[in-house]
């Protein structure tokens, strides 16, 4: 297939592509980026990047048989300032429309955040049809179906999909061994005393972190685990939650600033001791195991037992690219900042693999 990628990112529609065994005759690129570009070209040293969206004319790129685009979100999401078609970024929507026109393709692939407004959903279908010149379809997606993360995403398609089926993978399931400090809130293990002064401790309800499953019984929310808050540093603002990994995580962000804004902030693990006398201090080396994180956490009985050595944390760029199905340093190579960036951007791969699983070559 000869495939044209708008807003490319990381290429993960290539890594879609390979993974549903679609054969790649030629892959153009448009990406701006550089980041994005770097770590695409690392894996993909064939891809031909095209440049600005705004400056491809695509009457020069002809017999396309696939146009794939994760046009940019922000203005539509709820995350952003949800000025939609008004915002500067959601205009670059013209430029798609545009380039399907000047293109032609036999097939398109357009994602965007579930969470726009309902009519924007539609006017945009509209839109696409009309530059398509065929029927257009809009399916919600959760990649909770495949993945750990919970990230809804409406696709518009030019054929129908069914829903892929739920794996049933939660957070504890790709979590990784002997994690560096530096992901640790404050680069240290943090203990959750209960006299501690309320702006510094670590509140966990232990009522919550128990696995919640929950079926909504509509086939286009299919959500079986939910993302499950059950504490905060501080004052709980974003980057500040605390999330347990009996559940999914949040939607990976390529914004947002805060401790966990970009990815979560989860309890991975922790102990509980009797408690401890005023006064007394104890000197003990406490071993976290592997085996404990998923349900120390409903481990507080009463007022004889406290929880100590809370392990929260944030994800590190391997877990997120295990979120959003790619191999383990896929994103290696630029800086962790650039590297969270570029995967909250990205495409779930195992979503796009099973929407081309059914496209007709």
């Amino acid at each position: 297939m000869k495939i044209l990628s708008l807003f490319d990112g990381i290429s993960c529609a290539r890594v879609a592509l390979e993974r549903a065994g679609i054969p790649v005759e030629v892959y153009f690129a448009s990406e701006i980026d550089k980041y994005a570009i770097q770590v695409s070209q690392k894996n993909y040293p064939d891809i031909l990047q095209v440049g600005d969206v705004k400056d491809l004319q695509g009457h020069l790129i002809t017999k396309i048989d696939l146009l794939i685009a994760g046009f940019p979100c922000q203005s539509f999401s709820i995350a952003g300032n949800r000025k939609g078609l008004d915002d500067p970024r959601g205009q670059l929507v013209w430029e798609l429309i545009r380039i399907i026109k000047e293109v032609k393709p036999k097939h398109i692939i357009l994602e965007n955040v579930a969470s726009m407004k309902k009519e924007i959903q539609e006017f945009l279908r509209d839109e696409f049809e009309k530059a398509l010149g065929r029927k257009v379809y809009k399916t919600m997606v959760n990649a909770s179906l495949v993945s750990a993360q919970n990230r809804k995403r409406i696709f518009f398609t030019d054929f129908e999909f069914p829903q892929p089926e739920d794996r049933e993978i939660l957070l504890k399931d790709i979590l990784e061994e002997n994690v560096d400090e530096k992901y640790y809130f404050n680069n240290e293990r943090v203990k959750y005393v209960l006299n501690r002064p309320k702006n510094f401790a670590v509140r966990i309800d232990p009522e919550k972190t128990n696995t919640l499953r929950t079926n909504y019984g509509n086939a286009s929310a299919n959500e079986t685990y939910v993302t499950q808050r059950i504490g905060q540093i501080g004052k709980g603002g974003q980057g500040d939650r605390i999330y347990s990994p009996e559940g999914k995580t949040t939607t990976l962000s390529a914004l947002g600033g805060g401790r966990g804004a970009k990815t979560g902030l989860y309890a991975v693990a922790s102990r509980t001791y009797p408690r401890i006398p005023n006064g007394e201090k104890r000197q003990k080396q406490i071993e976290i195991r592997k085996d404990e994180k998923s349900n120390a956490l409903t481990s507080v009985t009463g007022d004889s037992m406290v929880m100590e050595d809370t392990q929260v944390r944030k994800l590190t760029p391997i877990e997120c690219e295990r979120l959003q199905g790619l191999e383990d340093n896929y994103s290696e190579g630029v800086s962790n900042t650039q590297r969270y960036k570029c995967l909250g951007n990205a495409f779930n791969v195992d979503v796009v693999s099973h929407i081309l699983s059914f496209i007709k070559l």
